[in-house]
C-alpha cells in the first residue's frame, strides 16, 4: 500500500491541502466533514483508478452518504459501504484490499481459456489463437463464460467478513450508523438536524426476465430471506462480464411473498414491469449492459438537494464513430450502445449534472506510440500499472474538485425548477 501512496506527486498533496477548505455540500458534521452521494462507473480492472479518486475526496474531508455503482463501481461501492461508519475514512482499507489481491487469480477457468485471453490481450495473430480458441468455444458453449467467477466472489466475501459483514443485514446496520452532530446548513447558517438513512445501490442485468435490477432494493424478488444474503452475491451479479465470466445463476427463486403468490407477482410488476410466470432460476449478467453509470439513481426532482451527487467515470466521451465493417465491430458497437444509452440520455436531459461528474478517462490514456496504456480486461496488469491507475484517479479527483462550485450548482438546479424543465 505504501508504494501507491508514495507515488502520489507532491503537487497533488499540495492541492489536497488547498482543497480541504472548499464548500462542497450543505450536509456537514461537527468535525468539518462534508457529505455527498457518490456514483461510480464500471470498467473492469480500470476500477483501481476509482480507489485513487476516492482517496483524494476523503483526504479533502468529503464523506459519502448514498453510494451506487455498476460492475467495478459496484465492487468499490460495497467495499466502501462495509469498511466503516459513514464519517470514517475508508479508502485506505480498500487500497489495502487492492494491493493484496492477485487479479490474475480471477481468471479461474481452464488453462486454455486463460491462454486465449492472454494471447488476445497481447495482440497475437490468428495462428496462435487457433488452438485455445477452439477449446475455449467448446467450454464457452457449455458454461456461457470463459471463467467461473468463483475466485472473485470468495475473495470479496472474505474482505466483507474481515470487516464484520456476512449478510445484507450486517451491511445495512453499518450504513445506519449516522454520526452524532450531522446537520444540514440552512439559510442564515442555521443548523438543521439531519436524519436521512443512507442507501446503496448496485446495478445488475437479469437476462432471464430482461430486467434492470437494483440491489438491494429488489433483492426480495430473488431471495426468500434477502436480509441473510451475502452482499458478495450482489456484487458477483453486477460484475458478470458477458462471455468472460459465467452468468451469476440463482436457483430457488421465491414463488410467493409470505405465502401470497399474488403479492409477489404484484411486486414483480411494480419493480420490474414483468407480468409473466416467475422463473425458478435466474441468470445475471454485468449491470453495465443496461446502466454502466447509474448517475440518475439518487436524482431529486422536486427540490434543490442538500448535497450533490458526485459521479466518476472511467471511460471517455464518445469521440469517434464505428464503421461496423465486420461482425466483431458490429457486436462491439451493439454492446457499447446498450451500456451507455440510458446514462447518456439522463445526462443530456439534465445538463447541470455535467458539473457533478468527474472523468478519469483511463480507457483513453496512450503511450508514446499511441497505444492504449490500460485495458479494462487486463487481469494480468502488474503492480506498476496499477499504481499508475491509482495516481491517475487521484489526479482527476483534484481536477474535478478544483472546478466544482457547490453554490453554482444549486443555482442551476433552482433555475431548472423554476422553469419547470426538471426531469
Amino acid at each position: 500500500m505504501d508504494a501507491y501512496l508514495n507515488a502520489v506527486p507532491e503537487e497533488i498533496l499540495e492541492a489536497i491541502e488547498e482543497l480541504r477548505d472548499r464548500n462542497y455540500s450543505d450536509i456537514r458534521d461537527g468535525d468539518n466533514r462534508q457529505y455527498v452521494d457518490f456514483v461510480q462507473e464500471g470498467g473492469g480492472v480500470l476500477g483501481v483508478a476509482l480507489v485513487g479518486y476516492t482517496w483524494v475526496l476523503e483526504q479533502c474531508n468529503i464523506r459519502f452518504l448514498n453510494l451506487a455503482g455498476t460492475s467495478a463501481g459496484a465492487i468499490n461501492t460495497v467495499a466502501m459501504a462495509a469498511a466503516g461508519r459513514i464519517d470514517e475514512s475508508r479508502s485506505d482499507k480498500i487500497l489495502q484490499m487492492v494491493t493484496e489481491v492477485d487479479m490474475k487469480s480471477f481468471m479461474d477457468g481452464p488453462a486454455y481459456s486463460k491462454r486465449l485471453v492472454n494471447r488476445i490481450m497481447a495482440g497475437m495473430s490468428r495462428f496462435w489463437l487457433a488452438v485455445p480458441l477452439s477449446r475455449s468455444l467448446a467450454y464457452l458453449s457449455k458454461n456461457l463464460g470463459l471463467h467461473k467467477g468463483d475466485t472473485f466472489q470468495n475473495w470479496f466475501a472474505h474482505y466483507l467478513r474481515e470487516n464484520g459483514v456476512e449478510t445484507l443485514s450486517d451491511l445495512m446496520q453499518v450504513r445506519a450508523e449516522i454520526p452524532e452532530g450531522i446537520y444540514r446548513l440552512g439559510e442564515g447558517e442555521e443548523k438543521i438536524p439531519f436524519r436521512d438513512k443512507p442507501e446503496f445501490c448496485l446495478i445488475a442485468s437479469d437476462i432471464t426476465t430482461a430486467t434492470k435490477v437494483i440491489f438491494p432494493q429488489m433483492a426480495s424478488l430473488y431471495w426468500k430471506e434477502p436480509e441473510s444474503v451475502d452482499p458478495a452475491e450482489f456484487v458477483r451479479a453486477s460484475m458478470s462480464i458477458p462471455l468472460f465470466f459465467k452468468p451469476f445463476t440463482l436457483d430457488g427463486i421465491p414463488d410467493s411473498l409470505d405465502g401470497d403468490r399474488a403479492a409477489l407477482e404484484e411486486k414483480w410488476l411494480h419493480y420490474a414491469g414483468y407480468k409473466g410466470p416467475i422463473p425458478k432460476s435466474v441468470k445475471f449478467a454485468d449491470g453495465g449492459m443496461l446502466s454502466n453509470f447509474p448517475i440518475d439513481v439518487f436524482h431529486v426532482r422536486d427540490r434543490i438537494p442538500g448535497r450533490p451527487t458526485f459521479g466518476v467515470r472511467l471511460s471517455t466521451f464518445r469521440k469517434n464513430y464505428s464503421k461496423n465493417k465486420n461482425l466483431g465491430r458490429l457486436a462491439g458497437s451493439l454492446i457499447s450502445t446498450m451500456r451507455q444509452f440510458n446514462d447518456y440520455d439522463f445526462l443530456i436531459r439534465n445538463p447541470e449534472y455535467q458539473s457533478l461528474v468527474g472523468r478519469i478517462n483511463a480507457d483513453a490514456v496512450t503511450d508514446q506510440n499511441g497505444e492504449k496504456k490500460f485495458h479494462w480486461l487486463d487481469f494480468n496488469m502488474g503492480e506498476e500499472e496499477k499504481i499508475k491507475l491509482f495516481v491517475l484517479g487521484a489526479k482527476r479527483a483534484v481536477e474535478f474538485l478544483r472546478d466544482f462550485e457547490w453554490e453554482d450548482y444549486k443555482e442551476m438546479r433552482k433555475k431548472r425548477l423554476e422553469s419547470g424543465m426538471d426531469d
